[in-house]
């Protein structure tokens, strides 16, 4: 019984928000709207796509979405729309070229860069660890030490 419960309460925190009042009538067009508002993020929200999102702005960006795909635009059309309206952080998912590709790339290239110089560190002190020889003269003190 607490199973259910706790499974309940965990499934209706990722219900949707999409009130009724806001789905259209043709099941395809509907389809067409959740896929493009999966993919938009709440501006309020953050990482919450406008699906999710019980936000005003959320909502208005439902609205949004259906009226233009309604009007007969492709999902391409939409997203570009509303891209060109917020900005391209509107994408829960960004474009991969332009100055997006400096930023998806940079992440990498920050690891490798802190692996070579980790790895140049560590080399570097294993060499410099080394104790140098004793010289004739410590030989003779140790020895005089060691004797006492």
């Amino acid at each position: 019984m607490i199973f259910r419960t706790v499974l309940l309460l965990f499934l209706a925190g990722t219900a949707w928000a999409v009130e009724p009042d806001e789905v259209l009538d043709d099941a395809a067009l509907e389809s067409r709207a959740r896929e493009i508002s999966k993919g938009l993020r709440c501006m309020i929200c953050r990482n919450e796509s406008i699906d999710e999102s019980d936000a005003a702005l959320a909502r208005d960006l439902r609205l949004l979405v259906r009226e233009r795909i309604a009007n007969g635009e492709s999902d391409e059309e939409v997203v570009a729309f509303v891209v060109e309206r917020y900005g391209e952080y509107v994408l829960l998912n960004p474009r991969r070229d332009g100055i997006n590709l400096v930023l998806w790339a940079a992440a990498p290239i920050l690891l490798l860069a802190g692996l070579v110089a980790a790895g140049t560190f560590l080399v570097r002190r294993r060499r410099s660890a080394k104790p140098d020889a004793l010289t004739a003269v410590e030989k003779a003190r140790l020895a005089e030490l060691m004797d006492e």
